[in-house]
């Protein structure tokens, strides 16, 4: 028998034999369209133990690389707790625990024990106070003066250990709506670890106006190196961590209104480690003739939006924006470590995108709405598609409150809830299908409706239920009224032991009676404020610390700290940590943008819901 007759022989044998191998289902053939796993970072279990008055409570993190059928040991100073392995949860409740204890957790994988997580200690209250440096106040050029307060915050791992740091946003209390003319004081970034060391201060410099609308950052590992860069807008005489200028020191674009209407603009990527500048290009869209974006004093031109997107549905790329009220431009860029290239560009003027001006909001959203695996950008009533093509338009309008997840569990597929601002769209508050626009229904309002909320918190209806303002009243995620009294319409938060979302509003944290219609409070922040005038924000909100119940961080009244509360309630919910979550995860990058709205997961979390699916994610070294 020839060679090549011996080769074809030996390899129909082997096809014959692989082939009733998967007929009996012991090898199994990989899905062709099988998604690719996402870029995720390395968290650590995020141990966090408070003194309550039975012991101390403890809990910690199921990451998204492990099975649910992963259970736990708990120590305390090195001596095992548990009796039995914790199986059916991330927290427990030591009687026997002090202040002065340590806590570590050991995985249990196939019967064996793994190393040990970072050791905790005792929180004496259900808060930790991280101390922030308050920059020195300001007088602007006509004489008015000026001090700073904490604002928005944001979170990565910005030196690898497996730790989130915090960047902080301080805005002047001369800060500005777009609307609004005056000089402002200049806006500052800071890095800091949880125990209160400052890593660096970004000076933004005096040709970045400070307000809601106009600097939007990005904290997020965009390189894969395990590491948080930070993105944002800058221009002539922002300093960085190292005190390095971008362009002219000297240079002063505002005009006598306190407008920066020329000048160049930049997009810069900062090391999150030090503060110091990687990349600094050209800022894209470019602000061009201020009044083609509606208006000639300066209002529409500097509204801006920021997010992260998977658009190829492996790796994040930077979404950056202009406009929303006209005019609409959204530029996607990736970070490789050296080079800062463009992807796309999404443009209103172009043809191929005509009716898409005027559709977005005052923040974004960022999830694969059409399970291909990709990430679009819901922008408002606009969504744009992986490639920066228009995905679909609802024409509903420019709103400020936008909600996008699965919101409705019996439903295949992520649905979207947002409220409409102009008193003509035919509903002031709706609910889409995530996927292609198509309205499940909606209220009309003929008015402009400019809070609205989604969250589980009435176990007797399946799903979500959304409120708005407006005389809208609360609904079932399938359009039956609930009723016309609504609870507050800010942010949700778990934050007990149950599945129901509970309500974050100013400074509180409210539980809603479904039986009375009516709340009562769980917590109370003390000593702190929110932040963002009526819309009462907290400095961030996020599971940033133990199991996948979400921390909320306020700034203290006086600024001298940031205040990070945690839940102390058990729970018997086991559930990966949430920053594990894809479209979880890209909430809270973008939860600075703008108008702050709350975070959603991409699977339902809530009442009824189905079964724990382990995320689709690698992490990075």
């Amino acid at each position: 028998m020839s060679k090549r007759l011996h080769s074809f022989w030996f390899k129909s044998a082997i096809a014959v034999l692989l082939f009733a191998l998967i007929l009996q289902g012991l090898v199994q053939v990989p899905s062709a369209s099988a998604a690719a796993a996402r870029q995720a970072e390395k968290l650590n279990r995020g141990v966090v133990a408070v003194k309550v008055s039975g012991g101390v409570f403890v809990s910690w993190r199921l990451l998204g690389t492990e099975d649910l059928s992963v259970s736990f040991n708990l120590y305390r100073n090195g001596t095992k707790v548990n009796s039995s392995p914790i199986i059916g949860s991330t927290n427990y409740q030591d009687s026997a625990g002090t202040t002065s204890s340590a806590y570590t957790v050991r995985a249990i994988v196939n019967g064996a024990e793994q190393a040990a997580s970072p050791a905790a200690s005792v929180w004496s209250n259900n808060y930790l106070d991280v101390p922030i440096q308050i920059p020195a106040g300001g007088t602007t050029p006509d004489g008015v003066s000026y001090t700073y307060s904490a604002n928005d915050a944001s979170v990565g791992d910005l030196d690898g250990d497996g730790d989130y740091e915090i960047v902080l946003k301080w805005d002047p209390s001369n800060a500005k709506d777009n609307s609004q003319s005056g000089y402002t004081g200049n806006v500052y970034l800071d890095a800091y670890e949880l125990n209160g060391t400052r890593l660096w201060r970004i000076d933004l410099g005096k040709n970045i106006r400070a307000g809601a609308h106009y600097t939007q950052f990005l904290v997020y590992d965009f390189n894969g190196d395990g590491k948080a860069e930070v993105v944002c807008k800058t221009a002539d005489g922002t300093v960085d961590g190292g005190g390095t200028v971008i362009g002219s020191a000297s240079a002063d674009y505002r005009n006598s209104s306190g407008y920066i209407l020329t000048g160049p603009e930049y997009l810069t990527v900062f090391n999150g480690q030090n503060g110091k500048v990687l990349k600094t290009i050209d800022y894209v869209p470019a602000r061009g003739t201020v009044s083609s974006w509606g208006d000639s004093y300066g209002n529409r031109v500097d509204r801006f939006l920021a997010g992260v997107a998977y658009l190829d549905g492996v790796h994040p790329s930077i979404i950056m924006a202009r406009g929303y009220y006209t005019r609409t431009v959204v530029v996607a860029f990736n970070w490789d470590g050296s080079s800062l290239t463009r992807k796309w560009t999404f443009d209103s003027n172009s043809s191929t995108n005509s009716g898409t001006a005027g559709q977005g909001n005052h923040s974004l959203s960022v999830a694969d709405v059409d399970n291909d695996s990709k990430d679009e950008i819901i922008y408002g009533a606009l969504t744009i598609d992986d490639n920066g093509a228009k995905l679909y338009n609802t024409s509903l309008g420019h709103g400020d409150a936008l909600h996008v997840g699965d919101l409705n569990p019996n439903r295949a597929g992520l649905e979207v809830f947002k409220v409409m601002e102009s008193t003509s769209a035919p509903y002031g508050a709706a609910v889409w299908d995530a996927a292609n626009g198509t309205i499940l229904w909606g209220v009309s309002t003929g008015a402009d409706t400019g809070r609205g909320m989604a969250a589980d918190i009435d176990p007797t209806y399946p799903g979500e239920e959304v409120w708005a303002s407006n005389g809208v009243g609360l609904y079932s995620i399938t359009g039956t009224k609930i009723s016309t009294s609504t609870p507050s319409i800010n942010f949700g938060i778990w934050w007990d032991g149950d599945l129901s979302r509970e309500l974050l509003d100013g400074v509180k944290i409210d539980k809603w009676n479904n039986s009375s219609n009516s709340v009562s409070n769980l917590l109370t922040g003390a000593s702190v404020a929110s932040n963002n005038g009526t819309k009462a924000t907290p400095s961030l909100q996020a599971d940033l610390l133990g199991d996948w119940r979400e921390e909320v961080i306020w700034r203290k009244s006086d600024n001298t700290a940031l205040r990070i509360y945690t839940t102390t309630a058990l729970t018997s919910s086991k559930i990966y940590t949430l920053m594990h979550d894809p479209v979880y995860r890209l909430s809270i990058a973008w939860q600075n943008t703008a108008y702050n709205q709350p975070p959603h997961t991409g699977f339902f979390l809530g009442n009824g819901m189905g079964t724990v699916v382990k995320p689709n994610i690698y992490v990075v070294p």
